[in-house]
């Protein structure tokens, strides 16, 4: 570190020494075209004609159009400091350097979503328009950028101090996946980070589906409970349950024991998991926020039907996928499509009362998908 800061220091002043002598260069320059005070004009000597390119001078070299051009000039100049500072780390430096650009470009692309969001805000303020009305793109941006931000402020605080840049490199290099949003991470990282955060989640499948068939005995219907059970069989036994297997329960997870803010706590510590919320809080804050969450969820996936699936980008698709519990780089294009498919005609068949099950579609879905058979 220490010798990257002289060589940072080095490129500084040698920067100050070019711009200065340029600089004074362009000044002497018009400090002497101001100071001529006679012009020969086909070889006659002219006070008249001597006086008029004085005028013309003084409007040229407004003070105006002489703080653009020295703007223009010193950022020149900047630009090509630090193309000559990113051209010495990827040479003397290289594993330093992509954690440099790395950081360079999350931050561009944290700034561009700022905008966005400020945009969109504005949009809604002064239209009216309400968040679940927002078409999908835009209501991804804002479900999105909170959560980036709750995580990115520590580190935006750290990066202010002088020099608190190289802290925030020690940081990227030894915890991104803890400490920094997804904006800094490589593209390796996502599909590594990804896979761990999937593989934390899916820890949780089985107690979900053991609570469930636990709580499928305290239903007084008795179809209503053999259809339950059965469908708590079917997933444990490794096969994907067809969609209207998964609406004929519906009914079930609009009041107890299985409605969200009537399960017990310890459901719900198993549960939120599932959608990147910590367990490790009390009760009736875990269910507020559990219930926020299958809440705005849903609206996601009723503006996704409106837009229409197709319509996604491969990384979009794969993010959506992924947001709703499946391993998405683990799996095809083509697989994605169709298990997001089928995710919206559970999703969009449900009413908000009904969103528990929602949330433990993540485990029905996605628990043995592709590799499980189909029951039709």
């Amino acid at each position: 570190m220490s010798v990257i800061t002289v060589t940072t220091g080095r490129f500084a002043l040698s920067f100050m020494a070019l711009s200065c002598s340029s600089l004074c260069s362009h000044l002497s320059l018009v400090r002497l075209c101001g100071l001529r005070t006679n012009t020969i004009t086909n070889g006659l000597y002219s006070p008249y004609v001597s006086w008029q390119p004085r005028s013309c001078l003084c409007r040229q070299y407004s003070s105006s159009t002489g703080r653009r051009g020295i703007g223009r000039f010193v950022s020149s100049r900047i630009r090509w400091a630090n193309t000559k500072y990113e051209g010495f780390l990827k040479r003397r430096f290289p594993r330093f350097y992509q954690l440099y650009h790395t950081f360079v470009e999350g931050f561009k692309l944290l700034f561009q979503d700022a905008k966005d969001v400020k945009r969109i805000k504005t949009k809604m303020f002064s239209d009216g328009i309400k968040f679940q009305d927002l078409p999908y793109r835009e209501m991804e941006k804002l479900r999105q950028f909170r959560r980036d931000m709750i995580k990115a402020v520590p580190l935006v605080m750290i990066s202010i101090p002088p020099f608190a840049n190289y802290l925030v490199f020690v940081l990227m290099y030894f915890f991104p996946r803890q400490l920094l949003i997804p904006h800094f991470w490589t593209p390796r990282q996502h599909v590594e980070f990804r896979g761990v955060y999937h593989s934390l989640r899916t820890q949780h499948h089985r107690p979900v589906l053991k609570e469930l068939e636990h709580l499928s005995c305290q239903i007084k219907d008795a179809q209503l409970q053999g259809r339950l059970k059965e469908l708590c069989a079917k997933v444990q036994s490794g096969a994907n349950p067809n969609v209207s297997e998964i609406l004929a329960v519906r009914s079930l997870f609009s009041r107890p024991p299985l409605g969200l803010m009537t399960m017990s706590v310890a459901h719900m510590r198993h549960i939120s998991p599932l959608v990147f919320l910590t367990p490790r809080l009390p009760g009736f804050l875990i269910g507020r926020r559990l219930n926020s969450h299958a809440l705005e969820l849903l609206q996601l996936d009723r503006a996704l039907s409106r837009l229409g699936p197709h319509q996604l980008s491969d990384a979009e698709l794969r993010q959506a996928c992924f947001v709703r519990g499946l391993n998405s780089d683990s799996v095809g294009v083509y697989q994605c499509r169709e298990w997001l498919s089928r995710w919206l005609q559970v999703s969009t068949s449900l009413k908000d009362s009904e969103v528990s099950l929602l949330l433990h579609s993540i485990v029905i879905l996605s628990a043995n998908f592709p590799n499980g058979p189909s029951c039709h």
